[in-house]
């Protein structure tokens, strides 16, 4: 595995860091591949229940590697991947896209915004399904600036985030968000201070690790984000269906028991 994508554990938790501070984590090909392979790898690993996303040092990525850029302008390809490598990462489903794919892990990834994160470092964050961000990160969508477009699908996840009003607004004055604002709009859950961050972030993720169950929510992330492409009377059926699923799992039997016993649960996942 490259080492430009570091992977550490405690607990349940993992921790997966850009690791490119020198270059502001710039994004690159092998980075782009490492993540995919390290997210799968997470999904299906049962002592994993909550994964973290960060960066190294006090950006959290600034976009693609300059290098990559200069690759388009001259008549490349792709931004990051080289075709062939494009077309046998993405499957044809919503969730199997360039990006969207990490709405798909069965397990909440929570982005931990240690700094700038501009470009594609924004759109990793917006298909993670927490933020956390320390009060120096600034979020900026510079795409109409470039001459670029909303890549990679943030057109789709954008407003569902922040409502399309708010969505307009930042990708039509392509303007730099400081984390205060980010927050109050509703993007980013909670703003630390730059020193407490990790450890902040790391509580919460703990604390879901430790206190929900597993199955619950890989079902409920499913449910929020499957339901975005449902009529509501579908996610009404669907909802109605994986009742009748959790009811008979071990997890809410857990539930019920350590609930009534007035100790911590030992949730299992099945």
């Amino acid at each position: 595995m490259t080492d430009e994508l570091v992977v550490t554990q405690e607990g349940f938790v993992a921790n997966v860091s850009l690791n490119r501070p020198e270059r502001k984590n710039a994004w690159n090909a092998s980075m782009e591949i490492g993540l995919r392979q390290i997210m799968t790898r997470l999904a299906s690993d049962p002592g994993v229940r909550v994964i973290i996303l960060t960066g190294k040092g006090s950006v959290f990525c600034a976009g693609v590697d300059v290098g990559a850029l200069g690759e388009m302008t001259r008549g490349g390809d792709d931004i990051s991947l080289p075709p062939a490598q494009v077309a046998e990462s993405m499957g044809a489903g919503d969730f199997e896209q360039r990006y969207s794919y990490l709405l798909s892990i069965p397990k909440p990834i929570i982005c931990v915004l240690n700094g700038a994160a501009a470009g594609v470092g924004l759109v990793l964050s917006l298909y993670c399904d927490i933020r956390y961000a320390a009060s120096s990160a600034k979020l900026a969508a510079p795409f109409g600036r470039r001459g670029l477009v909303a890549e990679h699908g943030i057109a789709w996840i954008l407003p569902r985030l922040i409502g399309m009003s708010r969505a307009m607004e930042w990708l039509m004055s392509a303007r730099t968000l400081p984390a205060s604002e980010a927050h109050a709009m509703g993007l980013v859950s909670e703003v630390f201070e730059p020193e407490e961050l990790s450890a902040k972030a790391h509580a919460r993720a703990t604390e879901i690790a430790q206190t929900v169950s597993p199955r619950s929510i890989r079902v409920m992330k499913r449910q929020l984000w499957e339901g975005a492409t449902l009529s509501l009377a579908q996610a009404c059926r669907m909802a109605e269906k994986e009742v009748k699923s959790a009811v008979a799992s071990q997890d809410f039997k857990e539930g019920v028991q350590h609930f009534m016993e007035k100790r911590p649960p030992r949730f299992t996942g099945q």
